[in-house]
């Protein structure tokens, strides 16, 4: 057998520091009882090359990014169970492959992609994005997506098209949650059109370098990081152009307490708590919550003249 030292080997096949520790992990976590959990980063592997190819974005953070553990296994994930923990212990249940995604309603062209080719469509960002959930917590997180606006200029949306749906998978055998009526299934998510058209926009397919755990949303997930993280609708089948605001899942679970924009405002509380403020994820002291999650300077006018207590 032919040992060849370091000097031999060609830099693309050296294993990137990230992707073998994303594997160490898998292998530590593997020897206990929750195998099936472990399996989903592991899926991540067999599309790492394709999604190292991603371009780094201008819009993301340098702020400190949540580690891997905690945005793969602290989630909301409704289909799945209503505790944190329930998406990762129950989401290796779903079936990512094959997968379709149609873009119809108000559109010159409507298509119809199988996520792979979806992914080929237009160049693959990684951005690093705050991310502000409505209970209080925050993470930042290395989504690796692709601008929505980039796909929706495919499909040509007509003069009358006003806002967005984006419908997602709603199967009782792969989904469990799906078979207790907590919601009006399948979710239903929703953005005005200009907001689905603003460059933060994003549909992700990865993070951290791999692709999306179905835990976090696979194969394809709706990321808008100056709204409260229940914007962001997961696995996706559908998206929608429409000339009338959508009723969301939750405006319909409970309109007193979230509305259609969902923007993260700390001057509108939730009926239940403060959103003033904001513990991010693995650390003790609270932060003080920023207007538009900190993205303000590139969304703020988007809503001028707005009453945002009203369009809450």
């Amino acid at each position: 057998m032919l040992i060849r030292s370091p000097s031999d080997i060609a830099p693309s096949e050296i294993t990137p520091l990230k992707l073998f520790e994303r594997r160490r992990e898998f292998l530590k976590t593997a020897s206990g009882a929750a195998l099936g959990v472990a399996l989903q980063p592991l899926a991540g592997a067999y599309a790492a090359e394709k999604l190292s190819a991603a371009v780094k974005s201008p819009y993301s953070t340098m702020e400190t990014q949540t580690p891997y553990k905690d945005v793969t296994g602290y989630n909301n994930f409704y289909e799945f169970g209503t505790d944190k923990d329930d998406p990762a212990q129950h989401a290796h249940t779903l079936k990512t492959r094959p997968w379709t995604v149609s873009i119809e309603g108000l559109v010159k062209q409507p298509k119809t992609y199988a996520i792979d080719d979806l992914i080929k469509l237009v160049p693959l960002e990684e951005r690093i994005y705050r991310m502000r959930c409505v209970e209080g917590w925050s993470m930042v997180i290395p989504w690796l997506g692709l601008p929505l606006a980039a796909l929706l200029k495919q499909v040509e949306p007509l003069g009358g098209a006003k806002y967005v749906e984006f419908i997602s998978e709603a199967d009782p055998k792969t989904m469990p949650g799906v078979s207790r009526r907590l919601l009006d299934w399948p979710y239903l998510e929703g953005l005005r059109l200009d907001e689905a058209l603003h460059p933060l926009t994003l549909l992700a397919v990865g993070v951290y370098g791999e692709a999306l755990p179905n835990q976090n949303g696979a194969p394809l997930r709706l990321v808008v990081p100056w709204k409260y993280g229940f914007k962001g609708g997961k696995s996706i089948v559908r998206i929608r152009l429409v000339d009338s605001e959508p009723r969301t899942a939750w405006m319909k679970a409970a309109p007193s307490e979230y509305g259609f924009y969902s923007n993260v405002n700390p001057a509108v509380d939730h009926p239940r708590w403060s959103q003033a403020s904001e513990r991010r994820i693995g650390e003790f002291f609270k932060r003080k919550t920023l207007p538009f999650n900190g993205y303000a300077d590139q969304v703020g006018k988007l809503y001028a003249g707005m009453d945002l207590k009203k369009f809450f």
